[in-house]
């Protein structure tokens, strides 16, 4: 079962948060900072929508999609800014659920197309993205701390 994050479930999917920034490394992970970012996106911001996954009562997975614009296409896109399944049910087929769900949420939004980008070695991610009919960019992207 997948739902939107509220103030009912947050403190549910803090504890995944937390493990996917230690995953990719961010020097400080605070429960308080994480709670206050992630419960503004619920299913009624126009910004963007934390989803968590679960299996029967247990919570095993979150995606997190923000809209923004595309000057190419035109329209609307959907980011899918982070994805992280426990790793007892990684290869199960949730994290494909959760993009497909994250999939149907940006068309219901107006978007016309979900991306996202992960880090070049995580080979694990790139085998489920690359099980799906999402193309590969050969974009290159850039960050530039502000």
């Amino acid at each position: 079962m997948i739902e939107p994050v509220s103030s009912n479930n947050i403190d549910q999917v803090l504890p995944l948060i937390r493990l996917y920034q230690a995953f990719y490394h961010v020097k400080v992970v605070c429960d308080s900072d994480n709670r206050k970012f992630f419960s503004q996106f619920d299913i009624d911001n126009p910004l963007g929508c934390l989803f968590v996954a679960r299996d029967d009562e247990q919570v095993i997975g979150f995606a997190t999609v923000y809209f923004s614009f595309s000057s190419t296409l035109i329209q609307k896109v959907a980011v899918m800014n982070d994805l992280f399944v426990v790793p007892d049910y990684r290869g199960h087929g949730k994290g494909r659920e959760l993009i497909e769900h994250c999939r149907y949420f940006a068309r219901q939004r107006g978007a016309g197309r979900l991306q996202w980008v992960t880090a070049p070695d995580n080979r694990q991610a790139q085998q489920l993205y690359d099980a799906t009919p999402a193309r590969k960019s050969v974009w290159n992207f850039y960050a530039y701390d502000v």
